[in-house]
């Protein structure tokens, strides 16, 4: 397991991944704004010809040939804005800001060893003012990296633990994990806009009268009318689907990577099983937005919803860490009365 930071074959992987978003990015948004002039003609019965069952068809063609250039220069601009600011967009979702050395010396201390240790340019440090225990990292390239911890986590770990979890951010950065991260939430943020704009032209939009440029009657029936914006939301529902089906993209073996990463940095496996177990059941951060919480260390799941979790569970860590790693799992500590309780040394067979 140790053997797994800096897999290259997980490396190229990613790096496919995040080409393979780049590249279908703007056949989806002009596949969905097709979609939108669609369902636009069938609520406001615009269409050319005759027939209406071609017609809005061929008036959604139309109107996409002219406004694909505005769609691409707004996918660009989307995908400007938030390149620039992202980072700024999480910690404003977040609440996390940056600090220094002065403000957090053991916490940095910590961070800065490890990339010394490993020749790793040192990330910015980030904190979230929260009791729950979590972290993660963001950046899309060397020198903008982060690593956020939350102010719980810092507070119940102990030093060994918290280098351990700041390890494994460090392993998402060197894996290029956090990259097809902040790619997918852009990607998936775009989307989430869109459908947006879609529930309110259904609610308020575009349902006086229709173009200048139709012939043919605006009402026909109701069969092409109804079949037009049947297509347009089947669309528009597979473009969803899509969106969703981006989180699968997120493999949940690089959780398993990372966390084999930083048995590699720290050489203590056995930290990294404590803080897994501190970090379960307290890892919820209810204010940050459901895109930002599938890049921490730990985003639970209900039963339902674990099928579309891109966290394998924790016990399930612990137990590669064990098994691959050679960590060793405590037993459950002991209620605080019984651990107060005066030791008489080590039992024998007799009691």
């Amino acid at each position: 397991m140790g053997g797994a930071y800096g897999l290259q074959t997980h490396i190229w992987n990613n790096s496919w991944k995040t080409v393979l978003l780049m590249a279908g990015f703007p056949v989806l948004l002009l596949l969905l704004t097709y979609a939108l002039f669609l369902l636009f003609a069938g609520l406001t019965g615009t269409y050319y010809g005759n027939d209406p069952m071609t017609g809005y068809f061929i008036w959604a063609g139309d109107a996409l040939a002219e406004a694909w250039p505005f769609a691409i220069a707004g996918s660009i601009l989307w995908f400007g804005i938030a390149y620039a600011f992202y980072q700024n967009i999480i910690d404003a979702a977040t609440g996390a800001h940056k600090v220094e050395r002065i403000a957090e010396p053991k916490l940095y201390n910590l961070l800065e060893n490890l990339c010394i240790s490993r020749g790793i340019t040192m990330p910015a440090l980030r904190i979230m003012e929260t009791d729950a225990l979590n972290a993660f990292a963001t950046g899309l390239h060397k020198g903008n990296y982060s690593i956020t911890v939350t102010r719980g986590l810092m507070n119940a770990l102990n030093d060994e633990e918290l280098e351990a979890v700041l390890a494994h951010e460090l392993t998402h950065i060197r894996n290029s994990d956090v990259r097809l991260l902040i790619i997918a939430v852009i990607f998936v943020g775009i989307f989430s806009f869109v459908g947006e704009m879609t529930f309110r032209s259904l609610r308020f939009g575009g349902m006086g009268g229709g173009s200048s440029r139709r012939s043919g009657s605006s009402r026909d029936g109701g069969g092409g009318a109804a079949i037009a914006i049947i297509v347009a939301l089947v669309i528009i529902g597979i473009a969803y689907a899509l969106a969703i089906v981006i989180r699968f993209a997120l493999s949940r073996r690089r959780e398993y990577l990372a966390d084999a990463g930083a048995v590699e940095l720290t050489k203590n496996p056995d930290a990294m099983i404590t803080a897994l177990q501190k970090i379960s059941g307290n890892s919820v951060v209810a204010s940050a937005p459901s895109e930002v919480r599938e890049m921490f260390i730990e985003n639970p799941h209900s039963d339902f919803a674990s099928i579309f979790a891109t966290h394998p569970p924790i016990e399930k860590r612990i137990e590669a860490l064990a098994k691959f790693a050679g960590g060793r799992v405590p037993a459950p500590q002991a209620p605080p009365a019984a651990a107060a309780a005066p030791s008489f040394g080590k039992r024998g067979p007799w009691g």
